[in-house]
């Protein structure tokens, strides 16, 4: 009985110490598990000039497109475009191979560059994405079986603010799901996350200025400035804060906006919410005060593209420093001051790659993915630029665009149809 009853909580112990191992190391969503891009593994191989890191195996079957990973436990969840639409997949990372696709479309939808754009959130047992086409869409984590799905236009009258299809990787948070429509009495919605009930929408009358009506091509993040938690967003007209509990419109700031595609994922570090778009357009800090019963954003500082812009790479804070691709399709790498904008190093110098990066952090370095395939190892040094080496994927078939992602020493690289899967562990 005594040995039964150990033997029970050996088990069960095990059991709790494989699922906190898991926790830890899952992606389950865009930008990882707190929306920052840093990865949690740690023994990363830095010595990429003397031993790229070396292939352990690759797939096929994620379809078009563009999308990132996520990653739980021994499941890879992406979305793409196969089998004449637009589908939500799911790859068994023991086996290799495709577990399950489920179509979210009808067709595969029709817009610039296509393919899909949308990291799914993982949550549990189920998943959320966004389609190209503008539909939300909750599945069965497990089996793909499609629990509820919202279309944009015919709940909210939904609109993009340019023609290359609604980009954004939902956020899930407590009992509800987030997300933009882009319409002018729902420019951001909060719904329940099991059954899909709208909870509140935002109103936002076209406040005019630069940009345009509509959602922007980033996605959704969390603050808490000024004591309020919101929902920070970067849509066509700039950015926005929104009331987590209400969906009341708290603030705008509208000078990061350009008219064509506000891409890249806002950055928030206590009252601070750094911003940055491409075309041209540049990049800003703005702080968040009290102002009567409301909030207001006052710019820190505004920088113009030619000194610093991120298109649609992506961008990652660490302690007090920004690290990005500037340049309008470019990714010359760089290092800025968050607080006052002072740029420590780069902005000028090509880099090992072409075109745009997207990036990731991990174990105190960066990964930069550029447009070209290359991938580079650059230190997450503030002092100065210290590049570690690169390796080309063995698979390159359009613009290298999704993001990289690092779980528990293996890179993932997604190239349209293909996953590449390296070993980067010491």
């Amino acid at each position: 009985m005594r040995f039964c009853v150990l033997r029970m909580i050996g088990c069960c112990l095990l059991s709790f110490l494989l699922v906190a191992t898991l926790r830890a190391e899952d992606w389950p969503q865009w930008r990882g598990p707190q929306r920052d891009n840093i990865s949690t593994f740690k023994g990363l191989r830095t010595d990429w000039a003397a031993k790229p890191p070396e292939l352990l195996w690759q797939m096929e079957g994620l379809g078009k497109g563009y999308a990132g990973v996520s990653i739980v436990g021994n499941r890879l969840y992406t979305t793409g475009n196969r089998d004449g639409a637009q589908c939500v997949i799911a790859v068994d990372l023991d086996k290799h191979s495709v577990a399950w696709s489920t179509p979210v479309t009808k067709q595969e939808p029709e817009h610039g560059s296509e393919g899909s754009r949308c990291t799914p959130a993982v949550d549990g047992k189920f998943l959320y994405v966004v389609s190209s086409d503008g539909q939300i869409v909750c599945l069965n984590a497990g089996n793909g079986s499609i629990e509820w799905s919202k279309d944009f236009q015919d709940e909210w009258q939904g609109k993009m603010h340019s023609g290359w299809g609604f980009s954004e990787s939902p956020l899930v948070d407590g009992n509800n799901v987030i997300c933009t429509p882009g319409g002018k009495d729902a420019l951001l919605v909060a719904l329940n996350k099991t059954t899909g009930k709208t909870v509140w929408q935002t109103a936002f009358p076209d406040p005019g200025g630069s940009g345009s009506e509509g959602a922007g091509y980033a996605s959704v993040v969390i603050s808490n400035a000024c004591g309020v938690k919101q929902y920070v967003a970067l849509v066509g007209r700039g950015l926005v804060g929104v009331d987590a509990k209400t969906g009341k419109l708290l603030w705008t700031y509208n000078r990061v906006a350009n008219g064509t595609a506000n891409c890249s994922t806002p950055l928030v570090s206590g009252d601070y919410i750094f911003g940055s778009s491409g075309y041209g357009t540049g990049s800003a800090l703005v702080k968040l005060v009290k102002s009567g019963d409301g909030i207001k954003a006052e710019e820190v500082y505004f920088k113009k593209g030619d000194e610093l812009q991120n298109h649609h790479g992506g961008m990652i804070l660490i302690g007090k420093h920004v690290f990005l691709g500037h340049g309008h399709n470019e990714g010359f790498p760089a290092c800025v001051e968050l607080l006052t904008g002072k740029n420590t190093w780069g902005d000028k110098f090509r880099g090992p790659g072409g075109g745009s990066a997207a990036t990731t952090a991990v174990d105190g370095h960066l990964i930069f993915r550029y447009q070209d395939g290359t991938v580079a190892l650059i230190a997450a040094n503030p002092a100065k630029y210290e590049f570690k080496g690169k390796f080309m994927p063995v698979v390159k078939e359009r613009e290298s665009w999704a993001h990289p992602v690092v779980v528990d020493g293996k890179l993932f690289l997604r190239e349209q149809n293909h996953l590449m899967v390296y070993d980067v562990a010491k």
